[in-house]
């Protein structure tokens, strides 16, 4: 993971992203949680891992395959903030874009809640 993407604790970002994978992957979902995830996965830069392969986490906003550092997030974080910034295969998905918002908000710029809500052990 690379700390400095990340500018809230690193448990409770490990936390949030976990649930929001989990809750992500459930069927009849809606974007919000995969966003979360795919948000995270990207600030993290952490590679995807497949069966078949492996690679670059997509950005969440442009899809672009790319690692995340500082001016890259910056880039997403602005062009998250209007709707036609985002690639069409995102942009149709209900709750992506505030899945997406609520998370930069959140682990980029350290403010606002977790966009997921984490129960207490």
């Amino acid at each position: 993971m690379r700390p400095e993407n990340v500018h809230v604790p690193r448990e409770e970002f490990l936390a949030v992203w976990d649930e929001a994978r989990r809750r992500g992957t459930e069927p009849g979902v809606d974007g919000y949680a995969a966003a979360v995830a795919q948000t995270c996965r990207w600030l993290a830069a952490v590679p995807m891992r497949t069966a078949l392969c492996g690679g670059l986490p997509r950005s969440p906003v442009t899809q672009r395959a790319c690692v995340a550092r500082a001016e890259l997030i910056e880039a997403e974080c602005r062009a998250a903030e209007t709707d036609d910034g985002y690639a069409p295969a995102v942009a149709c998905r209900p709750g992506w874009r505030d899945g997406v918002r609520a998370t930069f908000r959140w682990a980029w710029e350290g403010r606002g809640p977790a966009p997921i809500e984490i129960a207490p052990a």
